[in-house]
């Protein structure tokens, strides 16, 4: 655990000390704050419940591309820079690298969500929304993060370059997110499977209306684990060529 907390405070300080992280957050809140302003508060009138589901609705797509791009430098930008030679010779396991990596854009990235919590905030001035509403939509955002971070860890470990780390992440994220269009034409049982890998459409709706479902949560933290194990299993795989 102490090997993984000191990669983690390495990236993130690689965070802090470029304008990437920054430029990527910075960009995520105007957007969101554009979006809510344009879209969920808008010109009509809304119940307050309507408002924070769209507010979580838009905030779902900032939240996933903030992702990819914050992860897709994680391992691959050590080849670009000839450095993946230190961390192959470190005595760190793979799972320690992996994780903390994992953990820094993690930190980046749940910071990121919970600056935007002054919006919903706003709608406490002129109306009333359920506690509950908000965080069980937080919740479902940090989820995403997670799993897409994931995701994102997975395409860089495998990745030459951060391009090509970014593209491999677009592809496996947008492969989930399609998954409700196949269930749509699929066949059973291919339907129920379909359906159930689809990241947004099955798992997260509950979370934009203040519903945590266990399934749900499991759905993402299983994704986090098999993409995580199998960067592990690359990295370490790579020691032994």
């Amino acid at each position: 655990m102490r090997g993984m907390l000191l990669v983690a405070r390495r990236e993130l300080a690689a965070y802090l000390n470029s304008y990437w992280g920054y430029a990527v957050i910075a960009a995520v809140l105007v957007i969101d704050g554009l979006l809510f302003n344009a879209f969920a508060l808008g010109n009509q009138p809304k119940y307050s419940s309507k408002v924070i589901e769209e507010f979580f609705y838009f905030s779902f797509g900032t939240t996933v591309i903030a992702s990819i791009l914050l992860t897709m430098r994680l391992v691959a930008e050590e080849r670009q820079t000839g450095t993946i030679v230190l961390i192959d010779s470190s005595p760190l396991g793979a799972w320690q690298l992996i994780g903390g990596k994992y953990l820094s854009a993690m930190v980046v990235l749940a910071t990121m969500v919970l600056a935007t919590m002054y919006m919903p905030a706003l709608v406490f001035v002129n109306g009333k929304v359920s506690y509950g509403h908000i965080f069980a939509g937080y919740t479902g955002l940090l989820l995403v993060a997670a799993s897409v971070a994931a995701i994102g860890t997975f395409a860089s470990a495998i990745s030459r370059s951060q391009l090509v780390a970014g593209f491999v992440s677009v592809v496996i994220t947008v492969a989930f997110l399609v998954m409700w269009l196949l269930a749509k034409v699929a066949e059973p049982p291919l339907v129920d499977v379909f359906s159930y890998f689809s990241l947004f459409d099955r798992h997260y709706r509950g979370f934009m209306r203040g519903q945590i479902n266990v399934d749900d949560v499991v759905f993402y933290l299983s994704i986090c684990f098999v993409f995580l194990m199998l960067a592990s299993r690359f990295m370490a795989g790579r020691r032994w060529r």
